[in-house]
């Protein structure tokens, strides 16, 4: 679950390494995000030389958390860490390539660029 002031890694290579979430999008009391869910964040730490700068506010998808997502089949996926994708203005993903495993979950919430950019779908 994310909420507020959550510190979130960056999955992709928009410059970004860690996203600093501030707001919950999809509804006025909404308090907690899970894979799939749309954030507004702050960026507290970045790669030198990249086109996003400190402290720039950025959206972004969630694209693995540290609680567990049970499956309609009975199954639980769990991942290490929070990770974020970062998003353009037309919801397309900022970086050109996605590290790490992304849950096929994005799928139904019709994330299909970012499940082509990435390496491993589990």
């Amino acid at each position: 679950m994310i909420m507020e002031q959550t510190m979130l890694k960056v999955a992709d290579n928009s410059g970004a390494t860690l996203v600093r979430c501030f707001k919950v999008l999809g509804g006025t009391g909404r308090r907690y995000a899970s894979v799939g869910d749309l954030v507004v964040g702050s960026v507290q730490k970045i790669v030198p030389g990249s086109e996003v700068t400190r402290g720039e506010v950025v959206r972004g998808v969630v694209v693995r958390t540290k609680s567990s997502i049970r499956r309609s089949d009975g199954s639980y996926v769990r991942f290490d860490g929070n990770a974020i994708v970062l998003l353009g203005e037309d919801g397309n993903p900022r970086g050109s390539r996605i590290f790490g495993a992304i849950p096929r979950e994005l799928r139904q919430e019709n994330y299909m660029k970012i499940i082509s950019l990435a390496a491993e779908v589990v």
